[in-house]
């Protein structure tokens, strides 16, 4: 079974940055996917970067060149840079991980951290 803990929310205001660690345990796969969502109030969950194993990540178009994935090998911690935040990006951010291939369905991934809020501020 995979744990995942996260950490790093908090508000900060816009055009800022923040970083969020999503710290993984227990049992891991060969290949799997590991995803970061959010949800805002009232909005679906939304995918808004995945990466599969070691390939390159993949940005949601709104996010795409603010955040970055990225992960510490030797502590199996994964991070989310978001930079240059604006209010939009307000929301519970989750961190995900699934056996194998990426998916866009977020009931397709199995392990969830617990979400943490980050709040942007105008």
């Amino acid at each position: 079974h995979v744990q995942l803990v996260e950490s790093g929310g908090g508000s900060v205001q816009a055009g800022g940055s923040l970083r969020l660690s999503c710290a993984a345990s227990g049992n891991t796969y060969t290949s799997s996917c590991m995803a970061w969502y959010r949800q805002a109030p009232g909005k679906e969950r939304e995918r808004v970067a995945r990466r599969y194993s070691n390939h390159d990540p993949i940005y949601a178009d709104s996010v795409k060149d603010r955040f970055i994935i990225s992960k510490d090998n030797d502590k199996n911690i994964h991070y989310l840079r978001m930079n240059n935040v604006k209010p939009e990006d307000s929301a519970v951010y989750y961190c995900a991980i699934r056996k194998d291939y990426c998916r866009e369905d977020y009931r397709a991934y199995a392990h969830w951290g617990q979400g943490t809020q980050v709040t942007v501020s105008s």
